[in-house]
């Protein structure tokens, strides 16, 4: 190996560049010059499409994979079964056969909803999964496409991702309360919300630890609420004058069942990786103070 190839920085694909997740990593990315970021958005790979994959993994040669490329509209899955598994679950397996064949590690991000909510503890990366809509259903099966393709991938389920870019409930909720004297919000769905900005800085700092410890990890912010709870902080930190009431899930129909309780369990992202995780509110407060700039 010749002088140049030492100095050469590790290459790392982003597929989804577009999304919350892409645009928050690009950010982050600023902070870890010791690596060379590709960013992809759909119209620059399909990554559907096998052959041109395994071309552009083959010719860049990553030394990692994210994937934050999803098909991410819950409700419109239930209709679009076809394109929810492609997407979610097709494209990612033909990533992980592309980071094989190049040797690069995979960072595929998958969800809370492969969980049926019926736990009342907080949920560990080896409990069962049971998938109650078809979003869920087909991440799930993007999680297995993943670790049968590339032994060497990491698997991040996360909930209720949020930021300042893209279309997320912190965003809509600030809306709503501007335009409406009142909104109605469901208290009967427990969880977590996770700051893209967190999840993104945590990616980072496991690429950056020189330890690839493959298997599935949970990350979302710290905490315990419902969407209530996460709209009332929200109507707080812009002061807004707007009534919240609080509904239950029944009173709110939508096509896709949602899991009642979905709380992960961080320990072990915690311990294998000695991530920090912010408290929600925290959290939260950093973004408003973004999105008013």
């Amino acid at each position: 190996m010749n002088l140049k190839d030492n100095n050469e920085k590790k290459k790392i694909i982003v597929t989804g560049a577009n999304g919350q997740l892409g645009q928050e990593l690009k950010i982050a990315s600023l902070n870890y010059p010791q690596f060379e970021f590709v960013f992809l958005s759909k119209e620059e790979l399909n990554i559907n499409d096998s052959p041109a994959v395994i071309s552009f993994f083959l010719s860049n040669r990553p030394a990692f994979c994210i994937n934050c490329a999803a098909y991410t509209a819950v409700d419109k899955a239930e209709s679009e079964k076809e394109k929810a598994f492609l997407i979610n679950a097709d494209a990612t397996g033909v990533l992980a056969k592309a980071s094989k064949q190049v040797h690069a590690k995979l960072i595929h991000l998958s969800t809370d909803y492969v969980f049926d909510g019926n736990s009342s503890t907080p949920l560990k990366e080896n409990d069962a999964t049971s998938p109650i809509n078809i979003y869920g259903a087909s991440k799930l099966q993007g999680e297995d496409n993943a670790i049968r393709n590339n032994n060497e991938t990491i698997i991040i389920r996360t909930s209720w991702v949020y930021s300042e870019f893209g279309n997320n409930f912190v965003k809509t909720m600030i809306r709503l309360m501007r335009e409406k004297e009142s909104i109605n919000v469901i208290n009967d769905q427990i969880g977590s919300p996770t700051y893209a900005a967190d999840l993104a800085n945590a990616i980072l700092k496991i690429i950056s630890s020189n330890k690839f410890v493959s298997g599935i990890y949970n990350f979302s912010n710290d905490g315990e609420i419902s969407w209530f709870d996460f709209a009332m902080a929200i109507k707080e930190s812009i002061n807004s004058p707007c009534l919240v009431n609080p509904i239950p899930t029944s009173q709110y129909p939508t096509p896709a069942k949602r899991p009642h309780f979905s709380l992960l369990d961080k320990t072990k992202i915690r311990e294998t990786y000695n991530i920090e995780i912010p408290d929600w509110k925290k959290s939260l407060a950093v973004c408003i103070e973004r999105l008013k700039k």
